[in-house]
């Protein structure tokens, strides 16, 4: 393991990537037009990626590339063209959040460095094979872990050979990263492909505690824990702020630089941070790192808190007063930004300017010399660097007026050279000889020659063609007489009754938390063999030792897993799984990715995604294509407490009781009158849902063709104080929906669906519509 603390930056244009470069950052995460989660960014193009890597390298610094968002099937064509360009450049690594994408990388394009995005959720010790068997070289934790948490998962991560991210500056999500669907829901608006429309900072109605911001947290700030982190064995200290300036990300940068040589010179942390509070911060908590979960997280103000922070320092009281220090600090703002805009012009992400001359006689090795000169300075203390090399054929250069090597013959073999990486200027045939010749071949190794030389000694990666995928058919349905299997979802032992009424599988929906050494939940499985353990996404330290010895103790034949570290332990056991709807699962080779490495039984298809975007996906052989067609439509789940801002809470902080014992229920309403429902199950994350459920009858008619199993989610999360439909009568509507004599009935069809409308009259599934 390499035991450099590395400093890691945001960069969302070229002038923000400059900025972090001089600023003394290690490494550099930038994102390109498209498949990044920075949508809001402004991103640069391929050619700007090119010139910031040379740029970058000359200053020891690395370039990563975000691809961290889920990838829809028809997009594979594109994104495997981008990825033959990646793949012939000195880019450092891909940070990624799609399985599909980690299945491509690893198994297509091997030079390129793999990082799991923070989109993952990454917070248990088992997630960490998990993804190294997928092919990561580093991961990014979950902003939600404690130092406790950390140093335990980074333990892992040293003996798997992984390095770890910790997000040490800038925004937090009140959200679980990867678990938020807040505007997906309602307008396909989805963090998990970049157009997270922060619900979470929007202004609601009045709560009953008095908050209008009730979602809206502080800034995450770890300026003062730095020797915590180190202690924990943590590789990368990542500053987020990919939306944000310059003249940020240069303060930011720069701030953390100086603390972290600071403390490794002396052994004290000698900076106060101050520097911090003059650009755009909402106040700072590092409450999550602390594992001191209260209100103080939050804040009141979405917006820019710097002139809320000087004058408090200032103590200002008169108008006279106040003002002074507004306009002191927006001039050393100003000041600030100004002086950066002059840094970054100094430096160059331009093209070289590239001569190739050829030269040689009848009899002689044909020889080329390249010449790539800078046209500005990388480093604004440098004068302008230039490259010259020579390269020699092997073969001797014969006469041959037949196919001659004449200008024509150059300017047509060696043009490609005129890229996104060099501006070829003069192809130069002076000093050879005329009716000459050489072969195609040696021709050819001449030109990888010169393109690994001018490649910091990377040799041509040949272009990678995707094979085409084979769809294969499904399974007939366990029963006769039906379209697809019809399947359950309960979390109340009293609805094991339901078993009286139906034969469908029925899932059983364990904790996302648990006392430690809890054991109820072994005995009660083996009991009821019946029933197929549901884990859920989120399973941190203790807990997530419970729910794995549940899997080991019980070791029942099939499970359902949302969780990825359970996933890998099951695999490991041989137990058969399936893959809950909350691993965001949107194309074919996600599906593949976990049958081949995991042995991996079948996946439920996201809900994010619409009708002709499921309609692409390939199945494999021998596996299962599930989807859910009645649930709570969750919007986000977290760590947070929501009540503490909505209805208050008579406890300062959240701990472990109050999550085992808390179940409230209120909701929040916007300015726009939609309200949410907040819901909190015993021994659940606090989460906030849609106040609509989803109903999905069309997919029936649509896609029964394509689906093993359609699930009912009878759970009653989310309802909060609503009166819930009959369970028994649900399962007999949708069961008739799926059956062969009434799916081209269209009489029987209406029938059942107005009735499911009466039963459920607060029902949408415009996600089915609307996509990604």
């Amino acid at each position: 393991m390499d035991p450099k603390i590395e400093l890691l930056a945001p960069g969302g244009d070229v002038d923000a990537i400059k900025a972090a470069i001089i600023a003394g950052a290690d490494a550099v995460y930038c994102g390109l037009d498209n498949f990044n989660a920075r949508n809001r960014a402004s991103n640069i193009s391929f050619e700007q990626l090119i010139g910031i890597i040379r740029l970058a390298h000359q200053y020891q610094c690395q370039i990563f590339l975000t691809l961290n968002i889920v990838i829809l099937e028809r997009e594979f064509k594109s994104l495997t063209k981008l990825l033959n360009k990646l793949a012939n450049t000195t880019l450092d690594g891909v940070i990624v959040q799609d399985i599909g994408m980690f299945y491509i990388l690893k198994k297509h394009f091997p030079t390129l460095d793999i990082h799991a995005s923070t989109q993952l959720t990454t917070h248990n010790v088992g997630q960490i094979p998990f993804l190294k068997k997928l092919g990561a070289s580093r991961v990014n934790l979950s902003r939600e872990l404690n130092l406790r948490e950390i140093t335990a998962v980074n333990a892992v991560c040293q003996e798997q050979d992984v390095l770890t991210e910790v997000f040490v500056h800038g925004s937090l999500c009140v959200a679980f990263s990867g678990l938020c669907y807040s505007t997906s829901a309602s307008a396909g608006n989805s963090g998990n492909r970049g157009r997270c429309s922060q619900a979470c900072r929007e202004e609601y109605e009045t709560t009953p505690s008095g908050n209008n911001f009730p979602l809206n947290l502080k800034d995450n700030s770890a300026f003062f824990d730095l020797p915590a982190l180190i202690d924990a064995g943590v590789h990368s200290f990542k500053i987020e702020g990919r939306i944000k300036s310059a003249s940020y990300v240069h303060t930011v940068v720069d701030s953390f630089r100086k603390q972290i040589d600071g403390y490794l010179e002396t052994g004290e942390l000698t900076e106060d941070g101050e520097r911090l509070y003059k650009v755009f911060n909402r106040d700072f908590s590092n409450a999550f790192l602390r594992g001191d979960l209260n209100q103080s997280m939050f804040t009141e103000n979405p917006r820019d808190n710097s002139k809320n922070h000087a004058l408090q320092a200032s103590n200002a009281i008169s108008v006279v007063q106040i003002q002074s220090v507004e306009d002191t600090l927006d001039l050393e703002k100003a000041q600030m930004s100004a002086s950066v805009s002059e840094k970054v012009k100094h430096v160059s992400i331009e093209k070289p300017a590239l001569t190739l001359a050829f030269s040689g006689n009848e009899g002689q090795p044909l020889t080329i010399t390249a010449t790539a000169k800078e046209a500005t300075p990388l480093i604004s203390i440098a004068s302008p660097q230039e490259l010259t090399f020579t390269v020699q054929s092997s073969a001797l250069l014969t006469a041959n007026d037949k196919t001659p090597l004449d200008q024509a013959a150059i300017d047509k073999r060696f043009k490609n050279f005129s890229s996104a990486a060099y501006n070829l200027e003069l192809l130069n045939t002076q000093g050879l000889a005329e009716n000459l010749s050489i072969s195609f071949k040696e021709l050819t190794l001449l030109k990888n020659e010169i393109a690994s030389l001018l490649n910091e000694g990377h040799k041509p990666v040949t272009e990678v063609m995707l094979p085409k995928l084979e769809k294969h058919p499904k399974p007939a349905p366990k029963k006769a007489n039906t379209v697809a299997n019809l399947s359950i979802l309960i979390c109340d032992e009293e609805d094991i009754a339901l078993a009286e009424v139906t034969d469908a599988d029925i899932y059983f929906k364990l904790p996302d938390a648990y006392k430690r050494d809890c054991t109820k939940y072994v005995g009660f499985l083996q009991d009821n063999p019946r029933l197929i353990p549901w884990f859920p996404s989120v399973l941190i330290g203790k807990d997530y030792d419970v729910a794995l010895n549940i899997l080991e103790q019980v070791k029942p034949e099939l499970i359902v897993t949302n969780n990825t570290g359970i996933a890998n332990r099951a695999y490991e056991l041989g137990i058969k799984w399936v893959a809950g709807p909350y691993l965001n699962t949107t194309n074919s080779y996600a599906l593949l990715a976990m049958q081949q490495e995991f042995d991996c039984s079948g996946a439920f298809i996201s809900n994010e995604i619409n009708r002709m975007q499921i309609n692409g996906i390939a199945r494999p052989k021998d596996f299962k294509m599930l989807y859910s067609v009645y649930h709570p439509i969750l919007l986000m789940a977290s760590r947070q407490c929501f009540f503490q801002q909505s209805v208050g809470c008579e406890k300062p902080r959240i701990d472990n009781g109050c999550m085992l014992s808390c179940d409230k229920s209120t909701s929040i309403t916007n300015l726009k009158g939609e309200s949410f429902a907040i819901d909190k199950q015993k021994a659940g994350y606090p989460s906030i849902y849609n106040q609509d459920q989803f109903v999905n009858t069309e997919v029936v008619n649509d896609l029964a063709h394509m689906f093993d199993d359609f699930m009912l989610d009878l759970t009653n999360i989310g309802a909060g104080d609503k009166q819930s439909p009959d369970k028994a009568l649900l399962i007999k509507q949708f069961a008739q929906l799926l059956s062969t004599e009434s799916i081209t009935d269209k009489e029987m069809v209406n029938m059942v669906q107005n009735t499911l409308k009466t039963m459920v009259p607060d029902a949408t599934n415009v996600q089915y519509h609307n996509g990604l």
